[in-house]
Formats: structure tokens, sequence, C-alpha cells
């Protein structure tokens, strides 16, 4: 991680508890230790002597997780990148879609998604028309996109009060979708339907499909490898996180 980067993102990051003995890890290096982990997808234990023991790493990442900071940042984050974009803070149009991946005999909740051939789990993901995830949801590969629309976009009215348009694609189609999130934060469901086999972009759909690759550079993202999925979730949060930093402060 860069200086500009950690500029960034230090002062969001929670301070040493009061009490006991001074910390002496360098939270940097367990930054980087996280990031190493993501990015080229090794286990916890192969974590190279030149980071922090792993236990440590391991430590900060599950108490982060526990503790909600991982979301946090990538909430703090994401407006500073829409910012720098020239952009308000919130968005008014998003997109909508999700990706079948396989998960590992690690276990786990996870089921079968008939259509893509899939056994694992699902990433369901939102983003902005500048391809900036804005929130994940990670569901058994079985549950069908209205349910686990229902539950990505279910909680983010308060959150982000400028959204006007969801975009999503043919298997979002539901006119119970649409009246719930109608009634529940006044946002307009947009089904951008293919009219033919051949590929053709249509609408702004392809910006979340671009958004998956750009996630997919993480070798950790290759497949599910965790037990839990709130696991799988921070895992896409710190993605987003180092695809926006990128973007705030290019190497």
């Amino acid at each position: 991680m860069s200086d500009a980067a950690w500029a960034l993102l230090a002062p969001l990051l929670p301070a040493a508890r009061p009490g006991g003995r001074p910390r002496t890890t360098d939270i940097r290096a367990v930054i980087n230790a996280i990031f190493y982990l993501l990015r080229t997808g090794c286990q916890w234990r192969l974590l190279p002597r030149e980071f922090p023991a792993w236990g440590t790493v391991y430590h900060y990442f599950r108490m982060w997780k526990n503790s909600g900071v991982w979301t946090c940042l990538q909430r703090e984050i994401y407006e500073e990148a829409r910012r720098k974009a020239g952009r308000s803070a919130c968005p008014s149009v998003v997109i909508m879609d999700g990706q079948s991946v396989k998960t590992t005999e690690r276990g786990g909740v996870r089921g079968f998604d008939g259509h893509k051939r899939v056994k694992g789990r699902k990433r369901h993901i939102l983003v902005d028309t500048l391809g900036l995830p804005i929130t994940c949801r990670v569901e058994p590969a079985n549950i069908s996109d209205r349910r686990a629309a229902s539950l990505l976009l279910g909680g983010l009215g308060p959150l982000f009060p400028d959204i006007r348009t969801v975009i999503a694609d043919a298997g979002h189609e539901s006119r119970k979708l649409a009246r719930q999130i109608m009634r529940d934060h006044g946002w307009k469901l947009q089904i951008v339907k293919r009219r033919q086999r051949a590929f053709k972009i249509a609408g702004l759909t392809w910006i979340v499909e671009r958004t998956f690759a750009w996630l997919g550079r993480n070798r950790r993202l290759s497949k599910d490898y965790e037990y839990a999925v709130q696991t799988s979730e921070t895992m896409i949060d710190m993605a987003a996180i180092r695809i926006m930093l990128n973007q705030l402060a290019p190497a």
C-alpha cells in the first residue's frame, strides 16, 4: 500500500484500546498482509515472514469484521471516491447483479444454481454508474435473484436517500419486488432485457459486470473459500476498498 493510500486509510482505523500494554503491532503491515492474502489467495498460515505473525493478522481481521470496521471503511472510502470523481456522495442510479461461484470442501452453507450449473454460493453486489461497489450480500446459490435483491436492498434507504432508480437484469424481474422497494424506499426498479442471444451491450448492466471483473483480480475470490458467508462478504468489502484506494491514490 502506497504512502498516499495509507494516509487516506489510517485516520479511519480504530485506535488502540485504552489500558493495558501499549500496542506494538505495525497496523500498516497488518493491512498489507490482509491485502496480500486477498490478492494472492494464500492461506493465513502461509503469509510470508516479512509480515506480522499470521495469528496477529487474523486477529485484527476477525476483530474488525465482527465489529463492522471493514463495512464502515468501505462506506467512508466510497464517499471519498465519489467526491473525487466530481459526484455527490450518494448516487441516484444504482445497478445490481449476482455471480455464482463454487465453494470448496471447507463447508458452510451452499446451494445449487440450476441455471449456471454451479454448486456453491452467489455474490450479489450493488454498484453505482461509476462501477464502485456500494454493498454486497452472499447467499446460497439456490436462492432466487428476486429474494436476494430484497435482502440486498433492505435497510439501505436511510443510508442512501438520493437513490431513485435500481437497474437489474431479467433475473430480478418481479412485480412483488418492484412494489416492495417502491413502498419501502420510493425507488423504481428498471429491468433491462437482452433482445437477442448474441452478445450486445444493453443499458448499464455492463457496468456491474466490469466490477465483477475488478473483484476477480483477487485470487481469494476465484472461489468462495470461506466457511461463513459473513467472512465472504468481508472479503468482497476489502476488495472494494482496494479498488477505490487505487483510484484515490494510484501507485
